[in-house]
């Protein structure tokens, strides 16, 4: 009797909600015990859905006229990736050069490391002292000079890490990937805290950076346009394997101009990052932004209304009518060809019913049922 009143009272708690009044009580009860599950479980499949509607992204790098300059290589890599995010997900990021590109260094770095080298040099004469010490990201020393610092990691981690990689060469099947698994912290660590102590000895580590951030990096030959060729072929091949449904190149080079066209005739999205405002590139693809938005991260917040704009573009054109003589002819001649051959089939029908009916003798001959009258009769 207590659990009838209980439910009772429950019945009329959700009736008292104006929006549930026409609703049964066992719809009532459902409602009542579930609001909060179904709202996670469409919390969910909003995201679900949200994460297959995302489109491919490719991102094409031409490190040979487009190199990072104003940022370091690593921080200019994450921030693309960033902005290039909106667009959908960013599935292929790939990256062309010759190996002049790999070994130059730009003007910022060279003035970057003749400042370094001015101050060490201060510190060694006991000049000037450094407020905080310098501290090894490996061992956790301290040492009052930079100097100190490299000479310490490069006589004792330096080592270490040469002969981690000299084991690992030299073993093979079990014992090789036991080392791997055993040394990949100490690993990892010690590259980590070697790109602020050592000084790359080609370049200013481009490739190795590059990679850090997840770009596939390949180098070419030193022959002119090698770069541009290769990566406009990669390029072809991704598309003619629907591997991406939006194209971001990285380049201030007309001679892309071709493969932009190609990727919008087989209806893919077209981005553009460089600095020639006025460029081709930029005049040909859906959206270009310059490498100054990338940095200060404009072209993130832009990338959405970019996309919105896509969208609302798509819908425009399913509503537009185009002429298609062929599929006129389908829907409406069909129709009209199929009333003639009905008619048809009913006059030939007609035509052989009253054919059977009229007899089976000639057309001269008199039917037997006929009387012949006299004239005198009529008279």
């Amino acid at each position: 009797m207590m659990k009838i009143i209980q439910i009772h009272h429950l019945f009329t708690a959700v009736e008292s909600n104006g929006n549930l009044q026409k609703l049964t009580p066992a719809i009532l009860l459902y409602r009542c015990c579930h609001f909060g599950s179904s709202s996670a479980f469409s919390d969910k499949s909003a995201s679900l859905t949200r994460r297959v509607a995302q489109k491919n992204v490719g991102v094409f790098w031409d490190l040979d006229n487009k190199p990072p300059k104003s940022l370091p290589p690593y921080d200019a890599a994450t921030r693309l990736k960033k902005a290039m995010m909106e667009f959908g997900f960013v599935k292929y990021m790939i990256a062309y050069a010759n190996h002049h590109a790999f070994s130059y260094v730009p003007p910022e770095v060279l003035a970057q490391r003749k400042e370094r080298k001015a101050l060490s040099q201060l510190e060694k004469k006991g000049v000037l002292k450094p407020n905080v010490p310098y501290i090894c990201r490996v061992c956790g020393r301290k040492f009052y000079t930079n100097e100190k610092l490299m000479n310490h990691f490069k006589q004792i981690h330096e080592s270490e890490q040469k002969k981690r990689l000299n084991q690992i060469e030299s073993a093979r099947g079990k014992r090789r990937a036991t080392l791997i698994g055993k040394y990949s912290m100490k690993m990892e660590k010690y590259k980590n805290a070697a790109r602020d102590v050592l000084t790359p000895k080609v370049g200013y580590g481009l490739a190795d950076e590059l990679k850090r951030a997840g770009f596939w990096v390949r180098t070419v030959s030193d022959k002119p346009q090698a770069a541009d060729i290769e990566l406009r072929t990669r390029m072809v091949d991704m598309m003619d394997n629907r591997q991406i449904d939006c194209v971001v190149l990285v380049s201030d080079d007309s001679d892309f101009v071709g493969v932009l066209k190609e990727a919008k005739m087989r209806c893919l999205r077209t981005v553009v990052v460089g600095d020639c405002n006025d460029g081709a590139l930029k005049r040909t693809a859906d959206a270009a932004f310059s490498w100054q938005e990338i940095m200060m991260g404009k072209a993130k917040k832009e990338a959405v209304s970019v996309v919105e704009h896509w969208k609302d573009r798509d819908v425009l054109k399913r509503l537009e009518w185009t002429y298609d003589p062929e599929m006129d002819r389908k829907l409406y001649y069909s129709d009209v060809e199929s009333n003639s051959s009905d008619i048809e089939d009913f006059f030939s029908s007609e035509g052989d019913a009253s054919v059977q009916k009229k007899g089976t003798g000639a057309w001269w001959e008199l039917e037997p049922s006929t009387e012949i009258v006299d004239a005198s009769e009529i008279q």
